[in-house]
């Protein structure tokens, strides 16, 4: 069996029983890998455990603050995070040895995300290579704490990695729309928390702006329908936003967080 590298990975579960063996054994070749489950009521922690005794159990409230949690749990320098429906690429693999073995200046790198709906690889409108900052020294990187898109600081400088994660974003699109649905809702009451004034008109702009760029600009349409469907909804995640937002503040019994309770009285 070949020497396991020094890295840790982390990954983050909700109900992913369809999906979790196939990510961790994509990552076997790491010397730690850790399990924190948002209280899965499928067999998620149970097939977790037939690869890995790290498996920690935390309810995710904010994201930003989660996965902060999960990373302070790990022992080695390196970590690569994770979601259970991505998978790390033998390329990837053979690109994280060598770097880690070899040591770098960097303290975080960004790496390409190949997406799919189903069995499509999503090849345009921006969606690949869609970089993300996954791999990073313990203490030098961390999220941003908000529940939704939240944005990461580090220390030092970001390099870039070839090999892709392979990321199997939706099944279909129904289980895109039931996401755009959850993800609208979050955007919406982030907006109210943090006190963020939305006009209509800006709203507008930029569900038509999202639109164009996507499918246009980025050139979704060599997608096809595809790609016309991600455009449409990356337009109408902007607009449905801001119709949850006014909904909001029109009517307070939507309000559901004590934050945002406070916001709505100011």
């Amino acid at each position: 069996m070949a020497e396991k590298i020094q890295l840790s990975v982390v990954i983050i579960t909700k109900n992913e029983a369809q999906n979790i063996a196939d990510c961790i054994k994509s990552v076997m070749w790491a010397d730690e890998i850790i399990i924190v489950d948002d209280f899965s009521t499928d067999d998620t922690a149970r097939i977790a455990r037939q690869f890995t005794d790290k498996i920690f159990e935390k309810k995710m409230e904010v994201e930003g603050s989660h996965r902060n949690y999960a990373y302070s749990l790990a022992k080695n320098e390196w970590i690569l995070s994770l979601d259970a429906d991505e998978r790390v690429s033998p390329q990837l693999r053979e690109e994280l040895t060598r770097v880690l073995n070899e040591g770098c200046r960097y303290n975080v790198f960004s790496i390409p995300l190949r997406n799919y709906i189903g069995n499509y690889w999503i090849r345009w409108g921006g969606w690949y290579p869609a970089y993300k900052d996954r791999l990073f020294r313990k203490g030098h990187f961390r999220y941003e704490e908000v529940g939704i898109h939240p944005r990461v600081f580090y220390d030092g400088r970001c390099g870039r990695l070839n090999g892709d994660i392979i990321h199997y974003s939706y099944k279909n699109f129904d289980e895109f729309v039931d996401s755009l649905n959850n993800q609208t809702t979050k955007e919406a009451e982030k907006w109210i928390a943090t006190g963020r004034k939305v006009s209509l008109h800006k709203a507008l702009w930029r569900t038509i702006d999202r639109f164009i760029r996507t499918f246009i600009i980025k050139k979704g349409y060599r997608d096809g329908v595809i790609g016309l469907f991600i455009a449409s909804c990356g337009g109408l995640y902007q607009f449905l936003s801001y119709a949850k937002y006014w909904e909001i503040l029109h009517n307070p019994k939507f309000c559901i967080g004590k934050q945002l309770s406070l916001n709505l009285k100011k």
